[in-house]
């Protein structure tokens, strides 16, 4: 392995992208590609765009020749001490393992992606057993009861947690694979590891040998899949576990949303330190994914992982949000036209209902991948996309079908999840008032200043809101059934946290989730320009959204939120504690929500993500196209590569990631230049800070602003509704919110 291969990956696959087929479109939108790959923050991953394209594929998935019905639910209850132990009907119980251990055949996609990107991606490390002592503090992964480190590997030489007792023998390995000994994560035989593979399999070497390890070729035994639960089982608020490392069944909920996972250490563990995708995941914080990373729409979004409860409530007041929906989308299961939505992601894209909005996220987490990764390249992002189209996932997917029959059941186990109080939590009490008028002062403050979006109990049409809210609140049955939240969609311009999420174009029209969005998103105007800061010039400049369907945030519901600091839709207003104990989930509560109510105690400015080091990014000249290889090669190093880098410490790294390939073509080769120029005189004249910033303000700022996707950096800025109330009030709110 020689020094270039083991620091640039990209090496190994010198011919990735000339091994694409031929695309018919015009010069206009390769040159746009090339530059998407060269100015993206994910050309630290740019060996998986061929996830895509590097060869030929058929669109019918591999299920082995079986037929949906092969792929049963599952009746026995399992998990039967979890989520509190609530009693289940048999669809529920169906719904709650299909959640908790169906990977809807993803394990092929990420088998796939272990072998085509260089080890960056390799979930069969991931889940290597040396690590369980320590997976919840390093991983924020949960460990499952009744498993332990292994002892010694196993017949191929592998680390795989090893069980105390068998896993209940009703879970068919030939269905959900068999359990890691992490939460969400399966383990299924490889049915490509056949003789000539284990002959060459060599497990100690599987982990010593970096080369060996990375081989495209090397064909491991198992497959590792990912169910939703992986991200959304945690901790139960109200039964803490005693040792976060060894929790047992009682201890978890299976769609409280995981507010510890380290998305980047658990999915590109081998990520290597340099790279602008690593200082990326290095800021991301615990407890977010995120889902637009793959299909990329080219923005650093990572949004909270939020609980999952009360969807029969929501089902009700989805009637008030009625969307038109056409095309391959009414093939969904159960879906009109017009469709009442409740709205499941942040900016209210999924707007087709609730089987959808399941089955869009089995595809983003790897379900016939065959197909779905024709539609974009993997992380580096195809411009344009092209739509999901429900009707061929429906003709060639045995997957599709199987997961579309389960949704429902799905739906159905959602609706027994209700809130867990805080008043039901060991010691909780506690943490409460025990002052009748303090909690009646709360309850007022939030009817004149939140309930008119945060509750889905409304007053009746005709009747005056502030009156009605205000009698509402002082009830002793107004958090029962109260989902508190509208689910309507609110633009950014009102509401004014930070843009990025709202900013996602994936479901716009044409775009990858277009058949996962209705007409009514997608026709939606343009909420107008917003305020976004500067850190170059420290003013304030405007930025226009588009329309289209970007531009706004559907209300989160308040429920559980004593439980579920820090804020926001990125998990970045207030202190992450890492501590799922009632102690130190409310120590994270307090300081949210006092930063929630005194805006001044926010970091501000200090919340912006900046590299903590000088990182490049970097591309082989040998995969430009013509005419635009010749245009840029007096720039490559050397060694044939166009680098662009050290990009400075300090800098945001969203003023690198968010940049929009669909931009001018002319303008992004002038900028691609522009940045290797300038950050090569910031290296060589060895620039102070002061002095980095303001040669960047002068020469690169302006340029790279106007080629943004979102140039909102400060990230726990807006929602500052109820902070000019009284101090008293506040502490009054704050009081009430810990009841809800």
């Amino acid at each position: 392995m020689t020094a270039a291969r083991k620091s640039d990956p990209l090496t190994h696959r010198r011919n990735l992208y000339r091994s694409q087929p031929k695309d018919p479109r015009n010069k206009k939108h390769a040159m746009k590609n090339t530059l998407c790959r060269a100015l993206a923050p994910a050309c630290a991953l740019a060996v998986l765009i061929g996830a895509g394209c590097t060869k030929s594929v058929s669109l019918v998935d591999d299920g082995g020749g079986r037929k949906p019905g092969d792929f049963p639910e599952l009746a026995v209850d399992v998990f039967k001490p979890m989520d509190g132990g609530i009693a289940l009907s048999d669809d529920e119980i169906k719904g709650r393992n299909t959640w908790n251990l169906w990977c809807g055949g993803d394990e092929q996609f990420w088998s796939r992606m272990s072998q085509e990107s260089d080890g960056l991606i390799d979930l069969l490390k991931t889940v290597d057993s040396r690590n369980r002592p320590n997976r919840f503090k390093e991983m924020g992964l949960i460990n499952v009861p009744g498993y332990r480190q292994a002892t010694k590997p196993d017949e191929y030489g592998l680390w795989i947690d090893e069980a105390v007792e068998p896993e209940p023998s009703a879970i068919d390995p030939s269905v959900y694979g068999r359990s890691t000994g992490i939460m969400g994560f399966r383990l299924f035989p490889n049915p490509d590891f056949d003789e000539a593979a284990k002959k060459r399999w060599d497990g100690q070497r599987y982990y010593s040998d970096p080369d060996y390890a990375v081989d495209p070729t090397l064909v491991k035994p198992y497959r590792v899949g990912v169910s939703c639960g992986a991200c959304h089982i945690a901790f139960n608020p109200c039964n803490p576990p005693a040792d976060p490392e060894n929790p047992k069944l009682e201890n978890l909920a299976s769609a409280i949303g995981n507010q510890y996972i380290r998305e980047g250490k658990v999915f590109a563990h081998n990520v290597k330190e340099g790279g602008l995708f690593w200082e990326m995941l290095k800021a991301q914080p615990a407890g977010t994914s995120d889902t637009s990373r793959i299909a990329t729409d080219h923005i650093n979004n990572p949004n909270a992982i939020n609980p999952i409860f009360m969807l029969d409530e929501r089902a009700r007041i989805a009637g008030a949000h009625v969307e038109v929906v056409s095309g391959d989308t009414l093939l969904i299961p159960g879906e009109t036209n017009p469709m009442p939505v409740p709205h499941v992601l942040k900016d209210g894209a999924d707007s087709v209902g609730v089987p959808g909005a399941t089955l869009r996220v089995y595809i983003n987490i790897g379900m016939y991948s065959q197909y779905w990764l024709t539609r974009h390249n993997a992380l580096i992002g195809l411009t344009p996309q092209k739509p999901f189209q429900i009707s061929v996932a429906q003709k060639n997917s045995v997957y599709w079908l199987a997961t579309q029959q389960k949704v429902g059941n799905i739906a159905k186990f959602f609706m027994r999840l209700r809130p867990m109080r805080l008043e039901d939590t060991p010691g909780g009490g506690d943490y409460m008032t025990k002052d009748p008028e303090v909690l009646k002062q709360g309850k007022l403050a939030f009817a004149a200043n939140c309930a008119s979006c945060h509750s889905s109990k409304r007053p009746i049409a005709g009747t005056d809101p502030d009156a009605w809210f205000g009698e509402a609140a002082l009830k002793d049955d107004f958090r029962e059934n109260n989902f508190f939240s509208d689910e309507a969609r609110y633009p950014i311009t009102k509401i004014k946290t930070n843009a990025a999420r709202a900013l996602g174009t994936n479901a716009m029209s044409g775009h990858v989730w277009n058949d996962f969005s209705s007409d009514t998103y997608k026709n939606q105007p343009s909420v107008g320009e917003i305020d976004v800061y500067n850190p170059y010039t420290d003013a304030t400049d405007k930025f226009t959204v588009p329309a289209g369907g970007p531009g706004y945030y559907r209300t989160p519901s308040l429920i559980n939120i004593w439980s579920s600091a820090p804020f926001f839709h990125n998990n970045m207003l207030g202190k992450y504690t890492g501590d799922p104990s009632v102690a130190g989930r409310m120590e994270a509560f307090n300081d949210a929500a006092e930063k929630l109510l005194w805006p001044e105690k926010r970091l501000g400015k200090d919340s912006i993500w900046l590299t903590t080091a000088d990182c490049r990014l970097q591309i082989q000249g040998a995969v430009i196209p013509e005419p635009l290889r010749s245009l840029l090669k007096p720039h490559f190093d050397p060694d044939g590569y166009l680098r662009i880098g050290d990009i400075p410490a300090g800098t945001p790294i969203n003023l690198i990631a968010n940049i929009n390939p669909d931009a001018d073509p002319a303008e992004l080769v002038k900028l691609c230049v522009k940045l290797k120029e300038v950050f090569a005189d910031i290296k060589l004249k060895k620039l102070d800070p002061a002095a980095t910033k303001a040669l960047m303000a002068q020469e690169l700022v302006p340029a790279l602003l106007a080629v943004s996707k979102c140039p909102d950096f400060v990230t726990d800025r807006g929602h500052t509704f109820g902070s000019t109330l009284p101090d008293s009030d506040k502490r009054a709110l704050i009081e009430f919110l810990k009841t809800i």
